[in-house]
C-alpha cells in the first residue's frame, strides 16, 4: 500500500512523492503543512515579463463556479505567495520560460498567479491562454521537490525530466 502525500493538477507533469508507511505519510504531510518542502515548477507563458524576478502575493479562493477555477479574492481567499524567475525570453514568439517557487500550496496557485500577472501559461485555456498548436496541455511541469527524509531527516531532492511534449515545446521555441 502507498499513500499520496500531495497532488498535481491532472494536466501538470513532473515529480510527485508517495509514502510507503502511515508514519512517513504523516511526517511528509506535516512538512508540507509547515511549508518546509521546497517546490520548483517550470512554465512557458504567453507574453514577456519586463521583470527578471517577481513575487506574486494574492489571496486565493478555490473551486469557484462550474469549472472549479481558483480566483483572486481578498475577502474569502487564503494568503498565497509564489516567487518567479525568468529563465529565457523568446521575443519573436512572445513567450517566456519561467521558474515558479510557490511558498504556499493552494489549488492552481502557480497558474492563477501567472494569469493574474498577465502571463497565462501556454495552452491553459482555463486561465485565459490563447489557443495554440505548440502543446496540447498547459505548459507546466513540477521540476523539483525537496524535503527531509521521514526517518533519517536527510535532505532529499528529486528532479523530474521534462516529458516529450514539454521538451518538444522548448526545442520549437529555441
Amino acid at each position: 500500500r502507498i499513500w499520496v502525500v500531495h497532488r498535481l493538477d491532472k494536466v501538470t507533469s513532473g515529480v510527485m512523492v508517495f509514502a510507503l508507511t502511515p508514519e512517513a505519510h504523516r511526517n511528509l504531510n506535516t512538512q508540507f503543512e509547515h511549508r518546509e518542502v521546497e517546490k520548483s515548477y517550470h512554465a512557458v507563458v504567453e507574453n514577456i515579463p519586463e521583470w527578471n524576478e517577481y513575487t506574486a502575493r494574492h489571496s486565493l479562493h478555490a473551486n469557484v463556479g462550474r469549472k472549479h477555477r481558483t480566483v483572486v479574492d481578498s475577502h474569502r481567499g487564503k494568503p498565497s505567495e509564489t516567487a518567479f524567475h525568468v529563465l529565457e525570453r523568446w521575443q519573436a514568439q512572445n513567450h517566456a520560460w519561467i521558474e515558479a517557487k510557490p511558498k504556499t500550496g493552494r489549488t492552481h496557485q502557480v497558474r492563477v498567479h501567472l494569469a493574474t500577472s498577465g502571463f497565462p501559461i501556454l495552452a491553459d485555456k482555463l486561465y485565459g491562454a490563447s489557443k495554440t498548436s505548440l502543446i496540447s496541455r498547459p505548459a507546466l511541469h513540477a521540476q523539483t521537490l525537496s524535503f527531509r527524509h521521514p526517518s533519517t531527516e536527510e535532505k532529499m531532492s528529486f528532479t523530474a525530466p521534462y516529458p516529450k511534449d514539454f521538451k518538444k515545446l522548448l526545442d520549437q521555441l529555441n
